[in-house]
């Protein structure tokens, strides 16, 4: 509810429920909790101006002539303090902090997004274990009714709406605010239109009571306010989820995308299925209250971005990424729609999803310390070869070197040339492929270079010792790619991008995460960086379904990790089989999900597995006589070992 006639209602429903003309009340009696209220209990006593509303699940940040409405009606109440609760932190509070306001951290606000069947829905964002708890819930309240009465039929059921003040009569906080009185008031609001009365009913006594208003874009359904019957705790909250459960259902059933849980702990309510979590704050102008200061100016680009890079700003459509729009009536996009939900672009605001992975990905083995980084410190890209084209556009100018190891990933090389950057090639040495010539490196002093770790196409893993030297005495950017890390048993370089402002780190869904076909990367650098490559970045490239499929598989990492150890065992055994193979000359070690062979006949015996319908990476352009052999279940390795066996 963003809009000013909504917040207008909800203000009279306010004023009702103080029993005033005005939205003037102490802010312990709306239960409005602010860090300077214990400091001082006479400001939680103090009569307030309320700006906003402590009824709604959150009030838009106002702009300069309302904060001057503010001010201007504070004097005329002979008010010193004034309170505008449940701000969006992602709104802009700019004309707040002018105004002599302070900011206080007021927990956050959840979207559920139902783009689908509930139970998929819930299963990708919680988990089957949690999942199953919900729905245990559910079943375990199934014999209580649902009922919905429409706003407008209050007068003919006076019996909800006593049933209704009376549970918010026993609540602490902002249920306390529920008055039959103010119910009225909401009957008689341009919201009673959009605003249900849920009753849950055991026989003929009400053991919840809740209010539910559909946004004004039609799209979705705002939890706007709940009251279950004082029982026990574990039942209270039990009935709470059964009822959320079904009025997800309910959402799915009529056609709405999204429910909006209201204020809360993140947390939880990441627990109860949101997918989109927004920080609120509370700003009050009070004496003696500090205003708050100016906040870090905006990112600063990277001193890496090219000089055109860093004259533009990041597109129209991304730079307002933040900013929520799934209660907004969006006539901005000139798409057609009437033709369903893929008519409207895909979600910008990321943020969430990538707080998702770096938390995800940082419980891994050789990741610790990943899920202290920020989402500001990474990027979805399409795959992370999009991510190499990127910052190739974004951090090298003509003329810049761009160094490769070889053998290595050959779109690096053919990205750099078809920006016309010149190419400079420093060979891996040793036996295995695994050692850089650093001062070779240092020597070309290249803008960019690009190290392979696990290499591809050899699966080996450079020296950790050589590449932190790398990084450390490099005067361009060192770009590891770690497509294939999380089947090695060494560390990842990515939590340590916090410390080098030149390291980016590049990682895909594609291997391990089995999204090959969701197209998603990710690359993590300093925030500087992420700033410059979004400036480059086509706005949304990262589509609705692969937000989908990647946040559902990241839930389920367990099955992820399960499914490695499974190609893990079955790499050991072929590299054993295939040592011994009288085709084979010899068997590389990796660290990846691949084998690089070198056969004694490389060109009879790839023709011999193309002729049994088996296709390999011809490799040998890369390393003499060589193909990379991708590990696939026993059954496809026996199938090649056969293969081979008929070499004649």
């Amino acid at each position: 509810m963003r809009r000013d006639t909504d917040v207008a209602a909800l203000q009279r429903v306010l004023c009702a429920a103080l029993g005033s003309d005005g939205p003037i009340g102490a802010p312990d009696q709306l239960g409005l909790p602010h860090q300077e209220f214990a400091r001082d209990a006479a400001a939680s006593q103090r009569p307030t101006l309320i700006g906003g509303t402590p009824h709604g699940p959150s009030s838009p940040a106002p702009g300069p002539l309302a904060v001057d409405e503010l001010l201007a009606r504070a004097k005329e109440a002979g008010l010193e303090q004034i309170l505008v609760p449940y701000v969006r932190r992602t709104d802009d509070a700019g004309p707040l902090r002018a105004a002599g306001f302070a900011a206080d951290a007021a927990g956050s606000e959840g979207l559920v997004r139902l783009p689908g069947d509930v139970a998929d829905v819930l299963r990708g964002r919680v988990g089957e274990q949690r999942l199953a708890e919900l729905r245990a819930h559910h079943a375990e309240h199934r014999e209580l009714s649902w009922e919905l009465v429409p706003l407008g039929d209050l007068p003919r059921q006076p019996a909800a709406r006593e049933a209704f003040a009376t549970l918010h009569r026993q609540e602490d906080g902002r249920g306390a605010l529920w008055t039959a009185e103010a119910l009225d008031a909401l009957a008689q609001s341009t919201l009673a239109d959009r605003t249900d009365l849920l009753v849950r009913r055991r026989g003929d006594d009400v053991v919840q009571a809740e209010l539910l208003v559909r946004s004004h874009n039609g799209r979705g359904i705002y939890h706007l306010a709940q009251a279950p019957a004082p029982d026990a705790s574990p039942a209270r909250q039990s009935r709470y989820e059964a009822s959320l459960y079904e009025l997800y259902l309910h959402a799915r059933r009529t056609g709405l995308e999204w429910v909006h849980l209201g204020p809360g702990d993140a947390e939880r309510l990441r627990a109860l299925g949101a997918d989109q979590v927004i920080p609120l704050d509370h700003w009050l102008r009070a004496p003696g209250v500090a205003a708050e200061p100016e906040p870090p100016a905006e990112t600063e680009v990277s001193a890496f971005a090219t000089e055109p890079v860093a004259a533009v700003p990041v597109p129209g459509p991304a730079r307002f990424r933040g900013r929520p729009k799934f209660d907004l009536l969006d006539l901005s996009g000139n798409t057609n729609p009437f033709l369903g939900a893929d008519g409207r672009y895909p979600e910008l605001d990321t943020a969430e999803l990538a707080r998702t992975y770096l938390t995800t990905v940082g419980r891994l083995p050789g990741h610790e310390g990943l899920g202290e980084l920020g989402a500001e410190h990474a990027l979805f890209t399409s795959g992370a070869v999009d991510a190499v084209m990127l910052l190739l556009t974004a951090l090298a100018a003509p003329g810049d070197a761009v160094c490769v190891t070889p053998p290595t990933f050959e779109l690096y090389a053919h990205f750099a040339r078809v920006l016309r950057l010149p190419v400079v090639e420093s060979p891996l040495l040793g036996d295995d492929l695994s050692r850089l010539d650093v001062e070779q490196i240092l020597s070309a002093d290249p803008r960019v270079t690009f190290l392979c770790d696990p290499n591809n196409p050899v699966g080996t893993r450079l020296d950790p010792e050589q590449v932190l030297e790398l990084v450390t005495r490099s005067r361009g950017l060192v770009v590891i790619d770690e497509a294939y890390v999380e089947f090695s048993a060494g560390r990842s370089y990515a939590p340590l991008i916090a410390r080098h402002h030149n390291l980016i780190v590049l990682r895909t869904l594609s291997k391990a995460w089995g999204l090959a076909g969701a197209r998603c990367g990710v690359a993590l650098a300093q925030p500087g960086i992420v700033d410059a490559l979004r400036r480059v970045q086509v706005p949304f490239g990262f589509t609705n379904a692969s937000q989908w499929a990647v946040r559902d598989r990241l839930t389920d990492s367990a099955r992820m990790q399960g499914s490695v150890r499974r190609i893990l065992a079955e790499r050991d055994r072929m590299a054993e089989a295939l040592a011994g193979h009288p085709a084979v000359e010899r068997v590389f070690p990796s660290e990846a999900n691949f084998l690089l062979v070198r056969l004694h006949e490389h060109e009879r015996v790839t023709e011999q597995l193309r002729g049994a319908g088996i296709m390999v990476a011809d490799t040998a352009r890369l390393v003499p006589g060589t193909c990379r052999i991708s590990i696939a279940d026993e059954r496809a390795g026996d199938t090649l070992l056969d293969a081979l066996s008929s070499v004649r």
